[in-house]
């Protein structure tokens, strides 16, 4: 697999300019987060930017798919998965 963002489905410019700016520069740093994990990353520093779709485009990225390639069952599970508060684990 490729070191570089860019090669990977979905992943625009402004999409991993997103991800530079959260820490996760290398598909092997987004695998290492996780689509769910990077989601909310990503949500908590760019509420307004990053929505749904960006969450599809994650997992599409990380399993070589169409964001849109997704089942209604897919994304129910994606959406699950995301909702809650970013923790970090800081006390």
């Amino acid at each position: 697999m490729s070191d570089a963002l860019a090669d990977l489905k979905n992943l625009g410019p402004r999409s991993i300019e997103m991800l530079g700016a959260v820490g996760i520069d290398t598909p092997e740093a987004l695998r290492e987060a996780g689509s769910v994990l990077a989601y909310k990353v990503l949500k908590h520093r760019f509420p307004k930017a990053v929505n749904l779709l960006f969450l599809y485009a994650l997992e599409g990225a990380l399993t070589e798919r169409h964001w849109n390639s997704f089942s209604r069952e897919e994304k129910a599970r994606l959406q699950a998965a995301s909702q809650g508060e970013l923790d970090i684990g800081l006390a």
